[in-house]
């Protein structure tokens, strides 16, 4: 205001870039008005040798910084009932009170407010007054859909432009979805806490990023996206999920493999026949070939660190198995039948036609039967060997 009156029209301005005219802050207990709005600086006051009844002494916060932008509070009901109410004054009549000091400043800021519906109803409040003021609610919800929650991802996951050269096949990016989808129905899981979208974009870049690891490691020039990589996922699912009692009794880690093994479940019927179902088909169990194979005594490992040509060589092995695939999908391309050849292998295990085990870095897949004689192995070394 003093440049204006000094200068004028000859007053220099600059441009505000929009990133410059948001401004955020997470409301905790311990923020003050002071922060938002203001307060008397002495060593302000003593530097212009000002006295504490001139207005130049009070050091603004950051509301009043932010005239003309958009000022968003997240967490609104952790923020202490006398703040609520300073911002109810500023909102309703434009009025400012520092220390004695009452200011009408015409600000024009667009407030945007935050809160968990779980938060303003039981553990905080927002203060009647100011919640009246508050001129539009808008009330979020999950993606309804795997396509919409897809987008969400793509748009929001940070890639590298190499990490984006690796193949993610459409079934893996809807299997990443569903467990964000199965987590939400799960009974292990705090269903007040929610499970955001931060879960998918999280568990999208860990698993383009194991592909990558194995990628550099074998010193190959491209890879695609396995379901053996979806070990790495599960440190993304275990640290944006909070588990209720019976969650914590079964571990953070096996309850990340619940979902992903639900997520496989609930997949494997849009590709494949229903294995309970086709036991009973006048048509002939088409999946009896590769479980006869397991039924012999043959087991298969699938560590996320095979070469593509290892990886190929062990899915080959399973008899039945590159037959079956053609049989339901004869114009996939050769590493998406590699794909759902291991997608095979995950289904039949959901559907407790054959057994898996949770490797370090992998997945293990033997006959349902024989892995009920192991009578000497505890729960944690059969699912985690």
């Amino acid at each position: 205001m003093d440049l204006i009156e000094k200068n004028g029209d000859n007053t220099q301005i600059s441009w505000q870039h929009r990133s410059e005219r948001y401004t955020e802050k997470l409301a905790t207990p311990d923020v003050t008005v002071a922060d938002l709005i203001g307060d008397v600086d002495p060593i302000k006051a003593a530097t212009l040798k000002l006295t504490y009844n001139d207005e130049r002494v009070i050091h603004f916060g950051l509301i009043p910084r932010a005239h003309r932008s958009i000022f968003v509070i997240n967490e609104l009901p952790d923020l202490q009932a006398r703040i609520q109410v300073a911002l109810f004054n500023m909102l309703q009549e434009k009025d400012i009170q520092i220390r004695g000091f009452k200011l009408r400043l015409p600000l024009d800021v667009q407030f945007v407010f935050t809160a968990n519906p779980e938060d303003y109803t039981n553990r905080g409040s927002i203060v009647t007054p100011l919640k009246d003021r508050i001129e539009s609610q808008i009330l979020t919800h999950y993606p309804k859909t795997i396509s919409i929650s897809r987008k969400i991802t793509f748009q929001e996951a940070r890639l590298t432009e190499e990490q984006k050269l690796i193949e993610v096949d459409g079934l893996v990016k809807d299997l990443v979805e569903q467990v964000a989808f199965e987590a939400r129905k799960s009974e292990f899981i705090d269903q007040k806490s929610g499970v955001s979208a931060r879960l998918t974009i999280s568990a999208y870049e860990n698993l383009i990023s194991t592909a990558e690891r194995r990628m550099l490691i074998n010193r190959e020039k491209s890879t695609f996206v396995r379901l053996s990589d979806l070990t790495g996922i599960i440190p993304a699912v275990t640290g944006k999920i909070e588990l209720v009692y019976e969650g914590e009794l079964e571990g953070p880690a096996k309850v990340a493999n619940t979902l992903i093994g639900k997520a496989i479940k609930t997949l494997f019927s849009k590709y494949f026949p229903d294995p309970e179902l086709a036991k009973k088909s006048k048509k002939g169990n088409p999946y009896q070939i590769v479980t006869d194979w397991f039924t012999e005594g043959n087991t298969l490992d699938l560590s996320d660190a095979l070469t593509a040509s290892q990886y190929k060589k062990e899915l080959m092995l399973v008899g039945g198995l590159y037959d079956l695939v053609k049989k339901f999908h004869p114009k996939l391309s050769a590493n998406q039948t590699l794909l759902l050849m291991e997608f095979v292998l995950h289904g039949l295990a959901e559907y407790s036609q054959l057994n898996k085990n949770f490797l370090e870095g992998g997945f293990g897949f033997s006959d349902m039967f024989d892995s009920l004689f192991n009578v000497d192995l505890d729960d944690d070394d059969i699912d985690y060997k």
